[in-house]
């Protein structure tokens, strides 16, 4: 599961440990390799920020989506989500990508929405 979860694209062919320390990196050859094998058009992954939230590799077929903009209050990265236009036969579902900038933070303590006791000690 963490190979799933945790590995990266990059642009070389074939794999490598990933610099998380956890999972790989992995190239366009595999990202086709497993398409092909699965039966699948592309890879629609997560768990990586992108500067505009979202970003095509490996001729489209690997697709990172970052939902999270201002990720940890540092990163100035904008958030996106995707959504898959289409039928699936004959041809594949285009990905259309909605972009969003941060808002502000609700002016709430730490912690405080999660019980409202909790606010009572805070």
């Amino acid at each position: 599961m963490c190979e799933l979860l945790w590995s990266d694209p990059m642009e070389a062919n074939g794999r490598t440990t990933s610099k998380r320390g956890i999972g790989c990196q992995f190239g366009p050859d595999v990202t086709e390799r497993f398409c092909k094998a699965n039966g699948l058009d592309y890879i629609i992954r997560s768990h990586e920020v992108k500067d505009n939230g979202y970003e095509l590799a490996h001729n489209d077929r690997c697709v990172t989506v970052f939902s999270a903009p201002n990720y940890c209050d540092t990163m100035h990265n904008r958030g996106a989500f995707i959504t898959l236009i289409g039928k699936r036969k004959p041809d594949p579902m285009k990905p259309s990508f909605t972009v969003f900038s941060e808002v502000p933070h609700p002016d709430v303590r730490p912690m405080a929405y999660v019980n409202p006791f909790l606010s009572l000690f805070m």
